[in-house]
């Protein structure tokens, strides 16, 4: 178990220093400039040597090779640097601001869809091709097919607009909460119900589910201690995968409701060229995502028992 910890580490470590390489020269490649866009309309009234003494405070006037590796160090010292747009502003502070109000949102939203998911996806199972079963896939099949903004969007202009039930945008309130974890329930109810469902009735046609009906066990024995948790690996998959795209599953979310979370803070970033900012967000979150998929794997031995880990 040591050994094969050690070489996934090994191996994202690999995927993250790639990762970092594509984010930094796509960031390059992005057109405009940054100290333009800080100076904004001032620009026209600065010299050229005063532009290059700004350059040259924060780095971009030296090779690229130099600022990534720069850069780099400075990520594994835990030094994310400043922001270039927010002039003083540590690039940590933000991100840490920014990190648990998207946390808080998907995690509120993962709760609610596994508690929908699981039951509906294990009935839909066990009763194929029943009216339910009919519902579920219908409803799952429109869940995933239906893109996040046109939600959101509707429910801004049904349950804000229309009916004043809740605010359109931001988080002063609880309330807030309740139209952008909707859209995030929609999507990832869908997909966890229909993986749920195949994954039942993958396994109630096995050996060993047919032998314990066999022993005559009551179907409900059979299906909660025998077919559920073997079915439950793929769902713990799908788990694995949204997190690891927190990030996608969000940005257009947060952008449509104003929430001051990490997809927000990315999106305005790249638009800004904040350098800073974007490289370190996505080194973070390519940390949470080798350490999701580590916690996916281990979780697989936990969830069955035939799979061991070497």
């Amino acid at each position: 178990m040591g050994r094969y910890i050690t070489v996934r580490l090994l191996q994202g470590l690999v995927v993250i220093l790639l990762i970092s390489v594509a984010t930094f020269v796509i960031m390059r490649l992005l057109p405009g400039d940054p100290v333009r866009l800080l100076l904004g309309e001032g620009a026209v009234r600065i010299s050229a040597e005063q532009i290059e003494a700004i350059k040259h405070k924060w780095g971009l006037d030296r090779p690229y090779h130099e600022q990534y590796l720069l850069w780099v160090f400075n990520m594994f010292r835990g030094d994310f640097g400043d922001s270039l747009i927010r002039t003083g502003v540590p690039v940590r502070d933000m991100i840490f601001e920014a990190i648990p109000v998207t946390l808080k949102l998907n995690l509120i939203a993962l709760a609610i869809s596994l508690a929908i998911a699981i039951p509906a996806g294990i009935l839909a199972g066990v009763k194929r091709n029943s009216l339910f079963d009919y519902s579920a896939t219908v409803g799952s099949t429109v869940g995933v097919a239906l893109p996040n903004f046109w939600i959101s969007l509707m429910l801004i202009v049904v349950f804000s607009l229309m009916l004043g039930l809740v605010p359109p945008f931001g988080l002063r309130s609880a309330k807030g909460y309740i139209l952008p974890v909707i859209v995030l329930v929609t999507a990832q109810t869908a997909t966890l119900t229909r993986v749920m469902r195949s994954g039942t009735i993958e396994v109630l046609q096995e050996d060993y589910v047919r032998t314990a009906r066999a022993k005559g066990l009551a179907e409900r024995v059979v299906i909660l201690r025998h077919a559920v948790r073997n079915a439950l690996l793929p769902v713990v998959t799908v788990i694995g995968l949204q997190i690891a795209f927190i990030l996608s599953g969000t940005i257009v979310v947060e952008t449509v409701f104003a929430i001051p979370g990490i997809g927000r803070l990315f999106t305005d970033s790249v638009f800004r060229l904040d350098y800073q900012v974007v490289q370190s967000i996505v080194f973070v979150l390519s940390v949470l995502v080798v350490v999701a998929n580590l916690v996916t794997d281990l979780v697989y031995a936990f969830v069955d028992p035939r799979i061991r880990i070497e």
